[in-house]
């Protein structure tokens, strides 16, 4: 079967940032499972890390605002709206604090006593986030999950209560919706690239090992599913390739996720689906489409006219330049190679 990737690319960052280099994911396809798990993790385990002190240089490229000095912190960030106080790169690093705003730390959402903490995820950039350092505090080495009754919530809206899911009802730590995603491909990186390299890691709430338990993994794939890529994450994981020299799959090609943890997934029931994932959204300027074996776009406006047509050029779909449409909402009819096709909503701004 064609295989078709398409990588949304914001102009910003197309001159500074390297992206994946061709043929990085060659021998993955038409793999599933652990066949899937046991290839990827062959590719990106060998890595670069920087040292410990080493990450606070390397958040001015992964985690910057851009156009600003400030961090992007996922902890504080109030995504559309002002965020209740923004931290300085290097001038606001812990440091001591007492509360919400007074500095930013290193978080490790695979927390480091879930490894015994032997150092070997210590310093991955792909997981260990700059964020606020009393909500790190606060997340401690809670698993992620979704929190019934709030015993404490944070200014901007993340919680710490009992879990909601069904499969484990103990105390949790939830992230806002707009970073789930970015939480949970960052968990299923963990689990794959320390995959058979967890002799001496702690089992805990979440994990067994560098296994992420079945509950878990359910509501990771949700997350993962209902906060789909974003242009911020792409940039991100551009950034620690260049600094680490390994890439997060789950970022790159999203259905890997599906493809090794889905109990549902198989070969012969997907070969035919269409597979594409379709952002920014909102949008305000370009949209670009991620997908295996597409042939063809059509886009209509809200009532039903055809507004654009975008066919494979080279085995690629060129970037759709929306920034002359209309604000409202759009939709886009995607088509496979095999003729089967799926219908995907999208905002214009």
């Amino acid at each position: 079967m064609k295989k078709l990737y398409i990588y949304l690319v914001f102009l910003v960052a197309a001159a500074t940032l390297h992206a994946q280099p061709q043929g990085y994911y060659n021998g993955t396809e038409n793999l599933t499972g652990n066949a899937l798990k046991a290839k990827l993790h062959g590719i990106i385990k060998n890595d670069d890390h920087v040292g410990y002190s080493g990450l606070w240089n390397a958040y001015y490229q992964t985690d910057k605002r851009p156009g600003t000095n400030y961090v992007w912190d996922i902890y504080s960030d109030v995504p559309d709206g002002t965020p209740p106080y923004q931290f300085v790169l290097g001038n606001d690093q812990c440091g001591s604090y007492n509360g919400e705003g007074d500095c930013y730390n290193r978080e490790h959402l695979w927390p480091q006593s879930w490894t015994n903490n032997d150092g070997t995820e210590k310093t991955d950039l792909h997981h260990v986030y700059p964020t606020d350092g009393w909500v790190n505090n606060k997340r401690d080495n809670y698993a992620f999950g979704e929190v019934r009754n709030a015993s404490w919530t944070s200014r901007n809206g993340s919680k710490l209560g009992p879990n909601a899911v069904s499969g484990f009802n103990g105390t949790v730590f939830e992230p806002i919706d707009e970073y789930k995603g970015d939480i949970a491909r960052a968990m299923m990186y963990v689990s794959v690239r320390y995959y058979q390299e967890d002799g001496s890691w702690a089992n805990s709430d979440m994990t067994t090992k560098s296994t992420i338990k079945d509950w878990a993994m359910t509501m990771l794939l949700r997350w993962h599913e209902e906060d789909p890529v974003d242009a911020k994450e792409i940039n991100r994981n551009n950034a620690v390739y260049n600094i680490q020299r390994n890439r997060n799959p789950f970022v790159d090609y999203p259905e890997f996720a599906n493809k090794i943890w889905d109990p549902h997934w198989s070969v012969d029931e997907n070969q035919y689906a269409v597979l594409a994932n379709v952002y920014p959204n909102p949008a305000t300027s370009i949209v670009n489409i991620k997908g295996e074996n597409l042939e063809a776009v059509y886009m209509y406006n809200a009532v039903g006219q055809l507004v654009l047509t975008v066919t494979v050029q080279d085995e690629y779909i060129p970037a759709i330049d929306v920034s002359g449409f209309t604000s409202g909402l759009y939709f886009m009819n995607i088509v496979n190679g095999n003729g089967n096709s799926v219908l995907k909503k999208i905002v214009v701004q």
